[in-house]
């Protein structure tokens, strides 16, 4: 088994998937009155059962490495979506238990019980070789760890206006951990990609809640055989727990988090651009011109997201601090550019009228 770790000076950690963390004293004067739109959550989160350690009892009979977190901003329980305040997401690499949590579907009852007993993953489509491979067949393959931010789509949809329809996320709907698994390439070659290969439709374990197909997602062929896309098998050095994928899921670095399949089970290299219910119409999809706010383009003009744009997170202060005019304040948090190198963060106190260089 070859191990291979990336670290800071490598090029794809500041491009692709490390957050750059920024320090700025401002000067006298400052009032950081722009600090005050990071919201710390909910009062049932923050202030209610979940930080005393109750749970509701619906969830009584949920594992322990299911239930919600100390301190978790919980926005539906089945599917279970979950975040964290900004001010609790200050480490360099996030811890899995300060990790969101995003959830279309149930959480399959193999992750749960954390039982390999039965798993495979299987490799079909246009190949030359169609592959069913148990853990031990994944683990044959070099492994490598990658620092990579996974962020939702629809991070800071709350603070839209006009209000839109979806989770409503405030800003923590992202996290920078450790991943380590085989490259995606690796097993492709194995099992010998036809001419015809165009994309992969990538199926988990997980049901579908009510009707509807299970929820399913894709990915271009030259995305599946970039360097960096993995077949993730740990997280922050153990395995996946049931919440993030257990045993197996993609990560996808740059791209949003629904590309990055959980419960990983079958990955169909096709002919055609995957056209799953969650590839198609409004899902995943982003109006290919800049809409009028709160208008909704016809299905012809959306196409699929796919990396995420340039986006930062102030995590100290926190939230709502009081502060002293005059007395210089540190400020501290994260950016990070999808598939973009950030070469430079700015801070502004004053709602974007002036700006300064950290």
């Amino acid at each position: 088994m070859i191990k291979q770790k990336y670290i800071s000076t490598n090029g794809f950690e500041t491009a692709l998937s490390s957050r750059r963390h920024f320090l700025a004293t401002m000067g006298k004067g400052a009032a950081l009155a722009g600090l005050g739109i990071f919201g710390a959550g909910s009062d049932a989160a923050v202030k209610g059962l979940f930080g005393r350690g109750l749970i509701p009892a619906a969830w009584a009979d949920v594992e322990q490495d299911l239930l919600p977190k100390p301190d978790m901003i919980v926005h539906s329980e089945n599917p279970f979506n979950g975040e964290f305040a900004p001010h609790l997401l200050n480490d360099d690499v996030t811890p899995t238990a300060r990790h969101f949590v995003r959830n279309n579907s149930s959480i399959p009852e193999r992750a749960k019980s954390g039982d390999l007993n039965g798993w495979k993953l299987t490799i079909d489509g246009e190949v030359y070789k169609k592959l069913t491979l148990l853990m031990d067949d994944l683990l044959r393959f070099p492994q490598v760890t990658m620092q990579v931010v996974v962020e939702c789509a629809g991070n800071g949809r709350s603070l839209f206006t006009p209000k839109v329809d979806g989770t409503p996320w405030i800003r923590g709907a992202v996290g920078c951990s450790e991943w380590t698994g085989v490259r995606l390439r690796d097993v492709l070659q194995a099992a010998g990609l036809k001419e015809t290969a165009v994309y992969t439709g990538n199926y988990g374990a997980d049901l579908p809640i009510g009707s509807g197909e299970p929820f399913s997602r894709g990915i271009p062929i030259e995305k599946a055989m970039d360097e960096h896309t993995l077949i993730a098998l740990k997280m922050n050095g153990e395995n996946l727990s049931a919440a993030h994928g257990f045993p197996a899921r993609l990560i996808v670095p740059g791209w949003i988090g629904s590309s990055m399949q959980k419960w990983l089970n079958r990955i169909w290299v096709r002919d055609q651009v995957h056209d799953s219910e969650k590839m198609s119409g409004y899902s995943y999809r982003i109006p290919a011109y800049p809409p009028v706010p709160g208008g909704k383009p016809p299905k012809n003009e959306m196409v699929i997201a796919t990396s995420g744009t340039v986006k930062s997170l102030i995590t100290k202060p926190q939230s709502k601090t009081a502060v002293k005019i005059g007395i210089p304040v540190k400020v501290r948090g994260h950016a990070w550019g999808g598939e973009n190198k950030v070469d430079k963060v700015y801070l502004s106190t004053d709602f974007g009228i002036r700006w300064q260089e950290t």
